[in-house]
């Protein structure tokens, strides 16, 4: 087929409008959720002394009954917070079911493994995506303010979306030392891409 024949001719404005449309919607969700979190995000040696007394910490992938790559560190995060006397709460919120290697129980597990106390743990089973977590926490758990823990490609958006629940919601900043590139770029890319305009829908929902 000749370069500049007319079926080429006529994709191109196509393809030159879809890439504009992908461009837009990014940039509108990549604004919407840094608005959102705006002032209200920290790293973990920076939480205020006013900051709320319960921490969310964001599920991810384990294995074998042990915290992955992009957990653990969250999950460090809340046992430092509770030692040094920041948090009462502690809700653990991702997807419990075997197909996902039990988030939940492995979380907990980890944290009274590292001294916290099983009563200071809240487990919230059904806490399959960040929407689902922010909607239990408020509904479920009656949570009305809380630090909530994931790493910094994240963490806008889960801010925003617990704000839209009604959750006054102050994002802490995990590290991700042991995050492989590969993986950090594979995440920016579906945050970009695929969560963050979901996101956009999410909030818009919640605040119905």
């Amino acid at each position: 087929m000749p370069l500049r024949s007319p079926a080429i001719r006529r994709l191109i404005p196509v393809i030159l409008l879809s890439v504009i449309a992908v461009e837009a919607v990014v940039t509108i969700a990549s604004v919407w959720m840094a608005v959102g979190a705006r002032g209200r995000v920290v790293q973990a040696s920076e939480i205020p002394d006013d900051a709320p007394r319960t921490m969310i910490v964001l599920g991810a992938k384990v294995r074998d009954g042990q915290v992955g790559d992009y957990v653990g560190p969250r999950l460090d995060v809340a046992v430092d917070a509770y030692r040094s006397g920041r948090v009462d709460r502690i809700v653990v919120s991702g997807n419990d079911a075997d197909s996902a290697g039990n988030e939940v129980r492995v979380m907990r597990a980890y944290l009274q493994d590292h001294g916290v106390p099983s009563t200071r743990i809240v487990d919230d089973p059904l806490g399959v995506n960040t929407n689902a977590t922010c909607r239990r926490a408020a509904t479920m758990y009656d949570v009305r303010s809380a630090m909530i823990v994931t790493q910094n490609f994240h963490v806008a958006r889960a801010v925003t979306l617990c704000r839209a629940w009604d959750v006054d919601a102050l994002g802490v900043v995990a590290p991700c030392d042991r995050c492989s590139p590969l993986s950090l770029v594979r995440n920016q890319l579906r945050e970009a891409l695929g969560s963050r305009p979901r996101a956009v829908i999410d909030t818009v929902r919640a605040r119905r």
